[in-house]
């Protein structure tokens, strides 16, 4: 079985592009990541492609040939969807399609387009990642379901909003710098606290925004490295996939996310590696509590004790497990397809040396990726290694 190295990354601006087409983003992304690779388009042997929402954002199915054709390349293409888990998913299949022996050089990512419809068009999209016979049809919403998480996670462990605000702040803070990241400047404690109520507790700024953009890499196989003498300094070399039942109602416990758990253990025991030698982390931290919660499933932290990382300042730049550099889904933004491989991208960026906050892990190894659907119903973990 042979290793799986990353060759190439790219990324579009997450922003606001309601003019740019899906196919069109992806194609940025996608030859960004190509260049940045710089190994010849004919050998690139399939696309796997991440998105969630394009039939109702752009009425487009099928969406995996068009990503190709995007980006010029006549090759099989597999549009993945898992909620905001979608390329996220797709890189798990693409390294397992790698080490399989089955391909040496797959292209994988995702995009979504958001802002081309209203907001509550898109709210509504987005609620059909929940359970549409006992949630949506009752009116949950997912900052809602998010709500109920950290009620209960307070209930059963302590913490208040102010703890959770933290997060925010800290990954606001991350995202200046990112010219890639849809929201560039700082904020406070007091203005998290103080913002539009959304669903008690979380208001506005503990919630990741609406978000347009596009990610990509150029996964290899190790052999295909070696043959082509292709630089690759980063390494996937744990991948993790879990499972939990759709409705918050039917779990037994709504404090806890088994499913990312489960992926954690699984990519760790994949990779020969365990929580204590991770350098750094990109979590879905789609509202602040969603960060506590990966935080724990992934082992970086025990049970109860997620909610005091970001306040103490052992999750921030400066402190021993940095989590969230790029700004995370919070600040860098959430273009739902094309979260998992953004995570990814920031992740090798950080571990090659050309991030912006790279600086801030200048001897980090070891990085974990946590890509995480609906309320944690699906979700996959990677890990990454430097190979220098």
């Amino acid at each position: 079985m042979t290793g799986v190295r990353v060759a190439g990354v790219g990324l579009t601006e997450f922003g606001v592009h309601p003019e740019r087409t899906t196919r069109d983003l992806f194609a940025e992304a996608g030859l960004a990541a190509l260049d940045d690779a710089a190994i010849p388009r004919d050998d690139v042997e399939a696309v796997l492609y991440g998105n969630f929402m394009s039939e109702l954002s752009e009425r487009q199915g099928h969406s995996g040939p068009l990503m190709a054709e995007a980006l010029g390349l006549s090759v099989p293409a597999t549009r993945v969807e898992s909620a905001c888990a979608s390329s996220g998913m797709a890189a798990r299949l693409a390294v397992r399609q790698l080490r399989a022996g089955e391909a040496d050089v797959v292209v994988v990512g995702g995009a979504e387009r958001m802002h081309n419809v209203s907001t509550a068009r898109a709210t509504e999209a987005l609620a059909i990642a929940a359970d549409a016979l006992y949630e949506v049809s009752a009116g949950l919403t997912f900052p809602a379901a998010y709500a109920l998480m950290a009620e209960r996670y307070f209930q059963e462990y302590g913490g208040t909003h102010e703890d959770l605000a933290h997060i925010a702040v800290k990954n606001h803070a991350n995202a200046v710098g990112n010219d890639y990241a849809q929201f560039q400047r700082e904020i406070s404690v007091a203005e998290v606290l103080d913002a539009q109520p959304i669903a008690t507790p979380l208001t506005l700024l503990d919630s990741c925004p609406i978000t347009d953009g596009a990610a990509a890499l150029v996964l290899v196989s190790e052999d295909y490295a070696a043959d082509h003498d292709v630089a690759t300094p980063v390494a996937i070399t744990g991948s993790g996939q879990g499972g939990d039942r759709m409705a918050l109602g039917d779990r037994d416990s709504i404090a806890r996310t088994p499913a990312a758990t489960a992926a954690a253990e699984e990519a760790y025991a994949d990779a020969g590696r365990g929580p204590a030698d991770v350098d750094l982390a990109e979590v879905h931290d789609c509202f602040t509590i969603a960060e506590v919660l990966a935080l724990e499933s992934l082992g970086l932290f025990e049970e109860g004790t997620g909610i005091d990382a970001a306040p103490a300042g052992v999750t921030g730049p400066d402190g021993d497990r940095p989590v969230n550099l790029s700004g995370g889904l919070k600040a860098k933004g959430h273009p739902v397809g094309a979260t998992g491989a953004s995570q990814l991208v920031e992740a090798t960026r950080l571990l090659r040396g050309d991030h912006h906050n790279a600086d801030a892990v200048p001897d980090a190894e070891v990085a974990v990726t946590h890509n995480a659907g609906g309320t944690v119903a699906s979700a996959v973990v990677h890990v990454l290694e430097v190979t220098r």
